[in-house]
């Protein structure tokens, strides 16, 4: 536990340093939606479906956030955040495609693998990178157990949200 405490520290840490830009500009593109008239719509994939239900249910819900549901509600008034595992989830890329094909902005949170092809880190107009890809511990037969990436999403999705609530209290 206490290497798992380590290596989450300095992960955390980690994301702070490298993407705490982009966590602004995130802020940022979905305070758009909540001062004009649009909507911030999230979607999380498999695990990741846990900073949805934070975003929606937790004890500070995300101010104007909703389910992404059907894409055909969503205008270019709104904004949406997407999160999942890595970069290349066909899943995700799909839905990202489709909102750049409707100008929709949007935000990704993955661990950003390398792709000669679309992918979320390429698509979105801000993209947060867990830097989370690969097990985080090693086992003593050699192999690496510990992957905490909707621990990761949570946090980042945390730091996005008191950055929003700031410009939001500013504005």
């Amino acid at each position: 536990m206490k290497m798992f405490l380590t290596q989450t520290n300095g992960l955390f840490s980690r994301i702070y340093e490298q993407e705490q830009f982009s966590i602004e500009d995130c802020a940022r593109l979905l305070a758009q939606a909540a001062v004009g008239e649009g909507n911030i719509y999230i979607k999380g994939f498999n695990e990741m479906e846990s900073v949805t239900i934070e975003a929606l249910n937790g004890a500070e819900p995300f101010l104007n956030a909703q389910l992404l549901t059907d894409i055909n509600a969503v205008t270019d008034a709104d904004r949406v955040l997407l999160i999942t595992r890595f970069s290349n989830d066909k899943e995700a890329i799909d839905l990202a495609e489709k909102l750049v094909a409707s100008h929709i902005p949007f935000a990704a949170i993955s661990g950003k693998l390398k792709s000669e092809t679309n992918d979320l880190q390429n698509l979105a107009d801000v993209h947060i990178h867990t830097s989370l890809l690969k097990p985080m511990l090693p086992t003593e037969t050699g192999d690496r157990v510990c992957f905490p990436s909707s621990m990761t999403a949570l946090f980042i999705y945390h730091c996005i949200k008191l950055a929003f609530d700031d410009i939001m209290e500013e504005y």
